[in-house]
């Protein structure tokens, strides 16, 4: 597994990590003994970033993860962490007490003194822009609360704005063969910056792992059944906000470009954490089947391994048959 630099931090972090909604919430029901075998089957492919919030299962990833790691001394995972979505999104609840109950809440929940980083969990424009949310932030580094800091984003133009802020470590920002607006300026921008970027959802809320069909359901308390359309978070955390048949459909296309024995989930990883300026990509799991699948992704970054360039190629002419005219404009 290929390590690289976590910004200025001085760290070191998988090309691919393990995002942990899934062990948390809005995904459907998963169990302990499961969730704790998708960290170790992560952590045995070479995964040394996990991401999770303090809202997933209202610390339930979180207290997971403590848990888990506090079983293994001296693991060298890196822990990045989200704040923000506990109480209302807006700008006056963004304040230097509410961050210091934040921190010291996932402080306890993960069982350390120095949480590895924090990101600000897709706040809004206004507290991204503005100068206090950084002094804020800048107050908790220097006391010890968390070391590093980073903001997660839906837009592009929000990513440019964080970027743009000396002690911002990463920014999060999805990126899959569904999303490629990030490509035109935000990695670029991010790259010239030394700014971490994370990849989230990669594989479109699973539609890019090529097993759904127009006749899959989801459980009732999955965000793949309950914000289709926006109805609890933002449209484009779920399939990328993509409409489902439009993505069956240039899901059907890429499978078609890969040559035989790559799976279309693999070469998506792959082809993210390949693009320049991504730090690491973070796709969630479920069970040890998607954990072991997801890192072992990384070979294919290996000279040799997997024709890339050619991946792209076709990812960028299916971007242009079904998804740019609908998703470019947004996010």
């Amino acid at each position: 597994m290929q390590q690289r630099p976590l910004g200025r931090t001085g760290r070191s972090i998988s090309a691919i990590g393990l995002g942990t909604w899934q062990l948390g919430a809005d995904w459907g029901v998963v169990d302990e003994s499961d969730a704790r075998q998708v960290l170790a089957a992560s952590v045995d492919g070479g995964v040394t970033l996990f991401d999770t919030a303090d809202v997933y299962g209202d610390g339930r990833s979180e207290t997971l993860i403590g848990g888990f790691l506090a079983d293994r001394p001296g693991h060298g995972i890196t822990v990045a962490t989200k704040m923000g979505r506990r109480m209302a999104q807006e700008p006056e609840n963004y304040t230097p007490e509410n961050f210091r109950a934040w921190t010291d809440r996932s402080r306890a929940n993960l069982r350390v003194d120095t949480l590895d980083l924090v990101q600000l969990h897709c706040p809004p424009t206004e507290v991204i822009e503005a100068d206090a949310t950084y002094d804020a932030l800048d107050a908790l580094v220097a006391d010890g609360t968390i070391a590093a800091y980073g903001v997660s984003v839906e837009t592009c133009a929000q990513a440019l704005a964080a970027i743009a802020r000396p002690n911002v470590t990463n920014v999060q920002i999805i990126v899959n063969p569904f999303r490629l607006k990030p490509l035109d300026e935000v990695l670029p921008a991010a790259a010239d910056a030394g700014v971490a970027i994370f990849a989230r959802v990669p594989l479109a809320s699973g539609l890019l792992s090529g097993k759904y069909t127009a006749a899959t359901t989801f459980a009732e308390n999955d965000h793949r059944t309950y914000n289709r359309h926006g109805e609890a978070f933002d449209r484009g955390e779920t399939f990328s906000g993509v409409d489902y048949d439009t993505g069956l459909a240039a899901v059907a296309d890429l499978t078609a470009a890969l040559p035989e024995g790559v799976s279309l989930p693999a070469a998506s990883l792959a082809w993210v954490a390949s693009r320049p300026g991504v730090t690491s990509v973070i796709p969630g799991a479920r069970n040890v089947r998607q954990a072991s699948s997801n890192a072992a992704a990384a070979a294919l970054l290996e000279p040799g391994a997997f024709d890339i360039d050619a991946f792209d190629a076709a990812v960028h002419a299916v971007y242009d048959r079904h998804l740019r005219a609908d998703i470019h404009p947004l996010w």
